[in-house]
């Protein structure tokens, strides 16, 4: 066993599981009724860049559409009627959302090893904190998640890995600094994270970007999906 283990941070919407639209409907009602005044006077809709941004980035772009100042107070609001929209989302069966191929699986087996000190799991997720809990315990796979950095942490996903570490070893009781880490995440931005903290960049193609695209920005490891879960865990954990 090495003496600090390797930390392996998901991201949530497209590698761990897909909401079926709920989350990305939730965002655009949380607009809607929020703001339909100065939604109306900008032609009736915004089209959003979701793929791998963070929560904060993209209130930071729905306020500078719309002429908003982009104060504490407004940002709660907005958040507030967003985590409405996404949990009655969530409960409604017309949303057919699911965990992706092999992550329950593959979660189980990096569970396993992390009982045994071999490795740490972390979340590092452009969702508000309470949207990803939201849909983690939805879906079933909160338990395997005691920490993370979050879209609430910072706009800027580059700034989301450290404080990742930060909590995971506080949690834990161990120094991170210079622990391997890996990211998994499905859109170039979750590469780009992975490079700016220097850990491995773990790519897949479950989610909106397609392997091809992803292919081109040269991730250490990519997959289709984890459907091989053993092929994945060897490739990721073992080397």
């Amino acid at each position: 066993m090495p003496d600090i283990p390797q930390v392996i941070l998901f991201d949530i919407d497209g590698t761990l599981l897909s909401t079926g639209g709920a989350g990305i409907k939730a965002f655009y009602s949380a607009i809607q009724d929020n703001y339909p005044s100065q939604l109306e006077k900008c032609g009736g809709s915004l089209h959003l860049d979701m793929a791998g941004s963070t929560d904060s980035g993209l209130v930071i772009e729905i306020f500078e559409a719309l002429g908003i100042e982009d104060v504490a107070i407004e940002r709660e609001l907005f958040f507030a009627q967003y985590l409405q929209c996404l949990e009655n989302n969530l409960s409604d069966p017309s949303y057919t959302g699911s965990l992706m191929p092999g992550i329950a699986e593959l979660l189980e087996k990096l569970s396993c090893e992390a009982n045994k000190g071999k490795l740490i799991l972390g979340l590092l997720t452009g969702n508000i904190a309470s949207g990803a809990a939201l849909k983690l315990k939805k879906y079933r796979v909160d338990k395997y998640f005691r920490f993370g950095a979050y879209g609430d942490d910072h706009h800027d996903r580059n700034e989301l890995g450290p404080i990742a570490l930060k909590r995971g070893g506080s949690y834990h009781g161990l120094e991170l600094a210079r622990a391997p880490v890996t990211v998994i995440g499905d859109t170039p931005k979750d590469i780009h994270c992975a490079r700016a903290m220097g850990a491995q960049a773990v790519a897949v193609s479950s989610g909106s970007i397609s392997y091809q695209d992803l292919a081109n920005y040269d991730p250490d490891l990519l997959f289709t999906d984890f459907t091989d879960y053993e092929d994945a865990y060897r490739r990721i954990c073992l080397g």
